[in-house]
């Protein structure tokens, strides 16, 4: 299995995303530049001039219309896919850390951090006809989160529901309509890092501090699974064609240059679903994995790293051959 090797970045990766065919591959860094990929030859397609800060958090809607990044630099900006124009951009009273299109691509959430005296919130605007204006148009709502901020989040079905988890290692699930506060869990004692939905969104993955990732019910927030390991996980992905999840992390990227790679424990390690057993561990980075994500039709993965590489591997038969004994 030998990697793509993607390096545009000068900085550690934050995130990496692909679109909903899996053509495309965008990825965004510590740098100021998010890039766009060939997923499947890893050509640069692009890159998204702009930020002037360290990018946090991308995400593109199901058309590939639209695409969208949230900064340090507290912009939350938008723009066109296809020409890597900025067509607007959302100016916050403190850093963007997380973001996401809804199903529909009508519409886009966001979360901003607590800093600079500013409560943490969270934020739905309307992108169904973005242009400049929509640095002064009005949110579809906004929701004050008091206690911890928010450190990743998800649409939950149908557009009707936010997923949020923050730094306390909570699980909330919110109403979009009203703003509530419908339910919330607490099975993480340190801070969920990423979380990251199903191919038919029922369940969702989160990755914590507390060196476990963990299985939810999308709808009711019941933990169905937990997968441990001995290092903080930052990033964990569900396989959408066999029953497989991997997690990517790593230690903390400061103590990184007192260990060495074989140390470290930077691999890539691949969970059955079901059995919660490790059955496999890719190794390549030379840091903490930051972000992972699975290839739509579930043939390939790729991993993006502190050491600012992004690597695409696609499987081998033999990872298609490969059952469990039960």
């Amino acid at each position: 299995m030998k990697p793509l090797m993607l390096h545009g970045h000068e900085r550690a990766i934050t995130q990496i995303k692909y679109n909903r065919e899996g053509d495309l591959l965008f990825s965004s860094a510590k740098d100021h530049t998010p890039n766009v990929w060939y997923s499947l030859n890893g050509e640069r397609l692009g890159t998204f001039k702009g930020h002037n800060g360290a990018v946090w958090t991308v995400d593109v809607d199901w058309q590939t219309h639209h695409f969208m990044s949230g900064a340090a630099d507290s912009t939350l900006r938008l723009w066109d896919c296809s020409t890597g124009q900025e067509i607007g951009q959302i100016v916050t009273k403190s850093a963007v850390r997380t973001c996401a299109f809804s199903y529909s691509g009508n519409m886009a959430v966001y979360s901003t951090d607590k800093a600079m005296r500013q409560e943490c919130e969270i934020v739905v605007v309307d992108v169904r006809n973005v242009d400049e204006s929509i640095k002064e148009a009005d949110p579809i709502i906004r929701i004050p989160v008091l206690d911890t901020k928010v450190t990743s989040i998800l649409w939950g079905a149908l557009d009707e529901t936010i997923i949020t988890g923050h730094d306390d290692g909570t699980v909330k699930l919110w109403d979009f309509q009203t703003g509530k506060e419908i339910n919330r869990v607490r099975e993480h004692t340190k801070a969920v890092n990423d979380m990251q939905m199903n191919k038919d969104c029922g369940m969702f993955i989160t990755a914590s501090k507390d060196n476990t990732s963990r299985l939810f019910d999308a709808n009711e927030l019941i933990p169905l699974k937990v997968y441990k390991t001995e290092r903080p996980v930052n990033s964990a992905a569900i396989s959408p064609i066999m029953d497989h999840v991997v997690l990517g992390g790593g230690q903390e990227a400061m103590d990184v240059t007192t260990t060495s790679t074989r140390i470290g424990k930077f691999d890539s390690r691949f969970f059955h679903l079901v059995f919660e057993e490790e059955f496999g561990r890719v190794k390549g980075h030379f840091g903490p994995i930051n972000s992972v994500a699975f290839h739509p039709d579930g043939k390939s993965y790729s991993s993006g790293g502190e050491d600012g590489y992004v690597r695409v591997h696609t499987f081998d038969q033999s990872y298609y051959e490969f059952n469990f004994d039960y």
